[in-house]
């Protein structure tokens, strides 16, 4: 990934963040102080010339069936990168038709069907792809935040735990594998969480993500740790996507829901489309409204 990033005052909200360290100021209508606010850059160029020359030469050379699936796959990633998520599909299926036993399409465009809530569909394409390469450790992860969301948190956690016995010092496969346990038993996802911490990096960051969790530390030391050792924008722009979406599901669960959504909303705001928070930041404000319709009370009608 290729993204600019521009910081919107950063150095006096910077100041803020460090000056002040209770949790982040939410005044009655939901607005959230002490952020960092990035603007989005366009698209990658080179994301957007790569697809150029590889449309050229599915397009004008012959080339052998297996190779035309791999360049569509890639493609189809490449389209992916940028937010062109219909193409990308599109492309997916093709590289299929034309080589079924394409374990990476596969897993590709299971996580567009998550993304669609088409669960069944999601579901067919992970085992799929976990058939034809047992190996393929992410599209576990893929998996498990596919039957998450199709609220099956029990089979989640199986493959969250595949998932995080790969790497077991991920703050990222820890915090997947303490949401879908949550779901399971509160309590006792929280004490797995305590423990599984005492592996994770300290140099990752999002380390700090899980302190949070365990109420360490606060929203506002959070924001602060995020910039540090940054060396460039596009790490930023990065860190902020990531750590928006977890923010979000952090006061979804605490049925903030003005707040969640504001920050799964600042999540899709950095473009950073090809990462899993932002995949799924939209799918959870969705989620979000459908709960808020569906508790809505019932007009009574004039007869």
């Amino acid at each position: 990934m290729h993204i600019r990033l521009a910081v919107l005052s950063i150095f006096s909200i910077l100041c803020v963040s460090c000056a002040n360290t209770s949790s982040t100021t939410v005044d009655s209508s939901g607005q959230m102080g002490n952020l960092l606010l990035a603007e989005p850059a366009p698209m990658n160029q080179r994301s957007q010339l790569a697809i150029a020359r590889y449309s050229h030469i599915l397009g004008s050379t012959e080339i052998e069936n297996e190779q035309r699936a791999q360049l569509l796959h890639q493609r189809g990633v490449l389209y992916d990168s940028v937010g062109l998520s219909g193409l990308a599909q599109y492309d997916f299926n093709q590289a299929l038709r034309i080589k079924p036993d394409l374990a990476e399409a596969y897993n590709s465009i299971g996580v567009h069907y998550t993304q669609q809530m088409d669960f069944i569909q999601a579901y067919e394409a992970f085992d799929a792809s976990i058939d034809i390469n047992p190996e393929m450790e992410f599209a576990f992860l893929n998996r498990g935040i596919a039957l998450y969301y199709g609220g099956r948190p029990d089979l989640a956690v199986e493959d969250f735990g595949k998932f995080y016995n790969k790497d077991s010092t991920d703050p990222y496969r820890v915090l997947w594998s303490y949401l879908a346990a949550n779901e399971v038993d509160s309590a006792q996802a929280f004490a797995e969480l305590t423990e599984l911490r005492k592996n994770l990096n300290e140099k990752n960051w999002a380390t700090q993500i899980v302190d949070l969790y365990l109420g360490k530390i606060t929203e506002n030391q959070l924001l602060s740790v995020l910039i540090g050792g940054v060396e460039s924008q596009q790490q930023l722009t990065n860190r902020l996507c990531e750590a928006y979406f977890y923010l979000g599901k952090y006061h979804a669960a605490r049925s903030h829901k003005g707040i969640a959504s504001n920050y799964f909303k600042l999540a899709l705001s950095t473009n950073v489309f090809e990462y899993v928070e932002h995949r799924y930041a939209r799918l959870e404000l969705s989620l979000l409204r459908e709960n808020d319709s569906n508790s809505e009370p019932e007009q009574t009608q004039i007869q």
